[in-house]
């Protein structure tokens, strides 16, 4: 590990940090598009080998598959991250409201708040006085104190962006080897397979570069967890295919 501090620790560079506003990272939403998006589409692939179908279908379905989740991620985690959002907007509107109507009761909670945190006596009076004499610095410190919340969150467009393409870019992955001519039969499958275990590990090494963490251990784990999916879906085809029998003479 470097000694070299992230950041400097000068009165300027410290005032200039702390003016900037906080960016927001959508790491957790490209990590969970590509792994989603991957496990998804091999999964299709997996239960179509397991059933002995043919790999045109595999490719069929896994494209539509992909199209289809890819969407539905991206509008999800625009509703998840613009419900954070929203829920924000409302506290600030309820703590506004109390303050009005409650504003002995609302020092109250600051006073609790710090004196948890262990001040107390004229240090105590000091910070319940300049934190209540401003109205915006009241209702944040409500925000973060009292419901743990930020004060500022990720763009649910940006969010949904994020986890939208790396869904869809890693997601289809899977699908190239079903484009190659020279391969036939089950060699779509092996190649499809190998694919993804490329993809599934490169997604843990890139989470393990962009959080500093041991970029091995990342990457394994989260192939150990994708491969883990696609071997369930493998057993799920394999375990149904007779029933593909019964329905082909029905």
């Amino acid at each position: 590990m470097s000694d070299e501090l992230e950041h400097s620790h000068e009165l300027e560079a410290i005032r200039r940090r702390l003016n900037e506003k906080p960016q927001p990272s959508y790491l957790r939403d490209a990590i969970l598009g590509g792994i989603d998006g991957c496990i998804t589409t091999i999964a299709v692939i997996a239960s179509v080998a397991g059933a002995g179908l043919p790999g045109a279908i595999a490719f069929v379905l896994g494209v539509a598959s992909l199209v289809a989740d890819a969407f539905s991620m991206g509008v999800s985690n625009y509703q998840a991250v613009k419900s954070d959002d929203d829920a924000r907007r409302r506290l600030r509107e309820q703590e506004k409201r109390h303050i009005q109507q409650v504003p002995e009761g609302e020092r109250e909670e600051i006073r609790e708040i710090f004196r948890r945190k262990g001040f107390e006596g004229e240090a105590l009076d000091r910070i319940v006085e300049t934190i209540t004499a401003d109205r915006r610095l009241w209702i944040d410190t409500m925000i973060q104190e009292e419901h743990g919340l930020a004060l500022h969150g990720p763009s649910p467009a940006r969010a949904s962006l994020a986890t939208f393409s790396v869904f869809f870019g890693v997601g289809a992955l899977p699908l190239i080897p079903f484009l190659v001519p020279v391969l036939s039969g089950t060699e779509y499958f092996v190649a499809s397979g190998i694919v993804t275990l490329f993809a599934l590990f490169g997604i843990g090494w890139v989470k393990g570069v962009v959080l500093d963490t041991p970029r091995w251990r990342a990457g394994a784990e989260t192939l150990l967890m994708g491969g883990a999916a696609a071997l369930v879906a493998f057993l799920f085809g394999y375990f149904l295919e007779p029933m593909l029998g019964d329905l082909r003479i029905g």
